[in-house]
């Protein structure tokens, strides 16, 4: 396993960088990125991971949060942008490594997303709840990446590390 600052990022982050491309011109579109995990479980480090590091390159026009998964919170940090990309490790079954892009708000995200999660009642319920209030965002996307090990250590696995520039892109 790597430690989070040994992660190979590339220099462009094109999954953000495409969500800026869709600003309207006539109002200035706040992107809130929102890393979600416990870095202190292995693979469910991801979002925190990935947030610690955009946040590092100063992205313009992106708001960029770490959270824990907790679904008040999530709905809070939903609350108020104009659009949201959530960070976070997958655990559907698919092969670790597996890349994930939701459109979240398109429809119901699936709790069984996030077996291995030390959220509880976490991000789905989240994104669901806010959907509910009217304060989901209108482009809300997750992206994620299959994670293999959620155990108690520090660090992501060989599979997910090498899949995090193609998550971005």
């Amino acid at each position: 396993m790597l430690p989070a600052h040994e992660i190979p990022y590339l220099a462009g982050v094109g999954g953000v960088a495409q969500a800026q491309h869709h600003r309207v011109a006539t109002e200035e579109m706040l992107i809130r990125l929102v890393g979600v995990g416990n870095e202190f479980r292995a693979d469910d480090g991801l979002g925190i991971c990935v947030a610690r590091e955009l946040k590092r390159r100063g992205l313009p026009g992106v708001d960029v949060r770490e959270h824990s998964g907790e679904a008040a919170g999530l709905v809070e940090l939903l609350r108020g942008t104009s659009a949201a990309i959530l960070i976070d490790a997958i655990s559907s079954g698919k092969p670790p490594g597996t890349i994930h892009r939701i459109d979240a708000a398109r429809g119901r995200i699936s709790p069984a997303l996030f077996r291995f999660s030390t959220h509880g009642y976490g991000i789905a319920e989240g994104i669901e709840t806010a959907r509910l209030l009217g304060c989901l965002p209108q482009m809300t996307i997750l992206l994620g990446i299959e994670g293999e090990t959620f155990t108690q250590s520090v660090g992501l696995s060989d599979a997910v590390v090498k899949n995090v520039p193609a998550l971005l892109y």
